[in-house]
């Protein structure tokens, strides 16, 4: 039954829309830090065994983009968790306080990873299923936190970046301690991410023997799967329609073919 639905995704759009079944707002915890995430129940619960999708937001937070994608890959037969790195009620509203806060996580591996396999633990937990299989994605920043939990050694089947930073104060240097599948979508012209890191991460995949794949998008910018980053490329940051849903497509497909 899953494969023929998610076959049939191929057929659809990026589009995000109004879901069969609407998630809810679910409260954690990673020790005394309690965040606020959003999980969006499957919409095959009675017939397919739990799969969940973890997504992790942009700079600014969790927002309405990630819980929209949840309440996609729910309509998919999937359990989606967007979850909340940063703690309940902590949404910066400007560029300089998304900088701020972002980069608490950038600049501290450990802590970042300790977070996000908080909302892993919860993310079983909620499903009922201790060894439910995971992937984890997400968008910019979210996309860099993708990549840390995978670098982590966490129990996950994937790990898919969009548009997220390529580097790591933490870098994996021998093999055995990456066990996901890894997906990067980078778009090609992206000014954020220059070649010099994209290089970087695949030499760094290679020392530690990982199963990778990564996919450059012509004339993407930054932020290309948001329609609200505008469609002037010159600024760096702008929606690209193409590059939006052919790494969609192409990451349904992934998370058909690891779980």
């Amino acid at each position: 039954m899953r494969r023929f639905l998610l076959s049939a995704a191929f057929l659809f759009t990026a589009t995000i829309s109004a879901p069969a079944i609407a998630g809810e707002n679910v409260t954690y915890q990673d020790g005394d830090t309690v965040l606020e995430g959003y999980w969006a129940p499957s919409s095959c619960a009675e017939t397919v065994p739990s799969q969940i999708v973890m997504i992790v937001h942009q700079w600014k937070g969790l927002g309405d983009y990630e819980k929209g994608r949840a309440d996609q890959l729910a309509g998919l037969c999937y359990d989606a968790f967007a979850i909340d790195m940063y703690g309940k009620d902590i949404r910066p509203e400007t560029r300089e306080d998304a900088a701020r806060q972002s980069s608490l996580y950038k600049d501290d591996p450990d802590l970042a990873r300790n977070r996000l396999k908080a909302a892993l633990s919860f993310a079983r937990q909620k499903a009922g299923k201790e060894t439910a299989p995971v992937a984890v994605m997400g968008y910019c920043f979210g996309g860099t936190m993708a990549l840390e939990l995978a670098r982590s050694g966490a129990d996950i089947k994937g790990a898919i970046s969009f548009h997220g930073g390529l580097s790591t104060k933490k870098p994996v240097t021998e093999p055995g301690i990456i066990t996901a599948s890894v997906q990067v979508h980078h778009g090609a012209a992206d000014p954020y991410v220059p070649q010099a890191d994209v290089d970087t991460f695949m030499q760094e995949m290679d020392a530690a023997n990982a199963d990778w794949i990564l996919t450059q998008y012509a004339g993407a910018v930054h932020a290309f799967t948001e329609k609200e980053a505008g469609d002037d490329p010159s600024t760096g940051v702008a929606y690209n329609e193409k590059a939006d849903k052919r790494s969609w497509d192409a990451t349904i497909g992934f998370l058909e073919e690891i779980f």
